[in-house]
């Protein structure tokens, strides 16, 4: 019987997890999102409609309404993600 490997394979991922993959993409250092910081993330991550949803999540998340996603916000912006396949543990 030969042995084969599954072509795609899903981990639940880590709040932490998560929030460290997604704040590689903070590009400036200044500690929060920006929406072209998050659409370059939601592309690299292989997502569809990236520059839509980055707009969504933004305004999903953002609750300071400054246009950006912070530390505070980061709990409610990667809740806010798995609805697109981030799986979080």
């Amino acid at each position: 019987m030969p042995w084969s490997i599954p072509k795609r394979v899903s981990y639940p991922l880590s709040h932490e997890q998560v929030k460290g993959m997604l704040m590689r993409y903070d590009k400036n250092r200044d500690g929060k999102l920006s929406k072209q910081e998050l659409r370059l993330a939601f592309k690299e991550m292989g997502l569809h409609f990236c520059s839509w949803k980055a707009g969504k999540a933004i305004s999903s998340a953002d609750k300071n309404g400054d246009g950006y996603i912070n530390e505070d916000e980061m709990s409610e912006f990667v809740q806010y993600c798995s609805r697109w396949g981030i799986r979080i543990a």
